[in-house]
């Protein structure tokens, strides 16, 4: 989730992906018959950070641009659902339909309810501030996985410089009174997504050309990491089936053990993130630079 400059280059130049393979495949084993990925809005900066609503709708951020726009699943419409949005970037819905948001312009975490009405959940680590979290994922119980890799943006106020000891995961609990670091040995740690019985968290390193898998404890610890795939991702998204999708030049997808097994194009520089939505959780959501992209898939997303 980037600044689409220095950010966009240095990403190119690093993310690693099976070209080989993904001129030769297809996506049919993912997507509906015939299906082809299209465009249904354009003409913002950079798009990035769907979530999907209980109702289907999606929304997802224009980070330059300071807005969070809104889809509608039963008007198949855009409009702008927040000015202001805090240089919205990572976003998830909670239980309650609280849109929980990764405010980068101040580096703080928010909750956002359906009037627009912001409570700020974290705004530092032990009195420094974060790097600026960038991307996140609620676990059935109600914690929060949180990523922080450090890039310096332009509208910050405040000191560029790092306040942490590194780019760190965290996680919020549940009553949101811990919050703790579950990984520090992670170079720039990006996308996250778990899988919906909260047994498992992927997170991707983008720093290392890495994601892994973790096991989640009870308590909302992570155990037993283990490579997953020789990637990195921006964005990350999982399905009914267990595939993992990844996100950079494209969607590729990995099955639960893995395998990559299927390559989506999309004729964009970069691909940041990917959603489930819609009213049967039968879309999927393709944010690429300054557009949004939909592909009708066999596979459905997940809570």
């Amino acid at each position: 989730m980037f600044k689409k400059s220095l950010f966009l280059l240095t990403l190119l130049g690093t993310l690693v992906i099976d070209t080989s393979y993904a001129q030769k495949s297809t996506y049919s084993k993912v997507a509906a018959k015939n299906a082809e990925p299209v465009k249904i809005g354009d003409g913002y900066s950079f798009t990035e950070g769907p979530a999907v609503h209980r109702n289907g709708d999606v929304y997802f951020t224009d980070q330059p641009n300071n807005q969070i726009i809104r889809w509608s699943a039963t008007r198949f419409e855009m409009s702008v659902f927040m000015e202001d949005a805090g240089r919205a970037n990572g976003m998830y819905f909670d239980r309650e339909s609280n849109l929980i948001v990764c405010a980068d312009e101040k580096n703080q975490l928010w909750s956002i309810n359906d009037k627009g009405d912001v409570k700020v959940l974290i705004e530092n680590y032990k009195g420094n501030l974060l790097n600026g979290p960038n991307d996140l994922w609620i676990s059935p119980y109600g914690g929060i996985y949180i990523t922080d890799p450090l890039y310096k943006r332009d509208y910050w106020e405040r000191d560029p410089e790092m306040q942490q000891d590194g780019e760190h995961l965290y996680f919020l609990s549940p009553d949101k009174m811990q919050f703790i670091r579950v990984d520090e040995n992670l170079v720039k740690p990006n996308g996250v997504v778990g899988t919906p019985d909260g047994k498992k968290l992927y997170v991707a390193d983008i720093g290392d050309n890495k994601t892994y898998v973790y096991e989640i404890t009870e308590d909302g610890f992570l155990i037993n990491r283990e490579l997953f795939a020789e990637m990195g991702s921006d964005g990350m998204a999982i399905d009914n089936r267990g595939n993992v999708y990844l996100t950079g030049k494209g969607v590729t997808v990995f099955n639960s053990r893995g395998k990559q097994i299927a390559h989506i194009p999309i004729e964009e520089n970069w691909t940041a993130n990917v959603v489930f939505g819609g009213t049967d959780r039968k879309t999927l959501f393709i944010t690429a630079m300054g557009s949004v992209y939909t592909l009708q898939m066999k596979t459905r997303g997940v809570w």
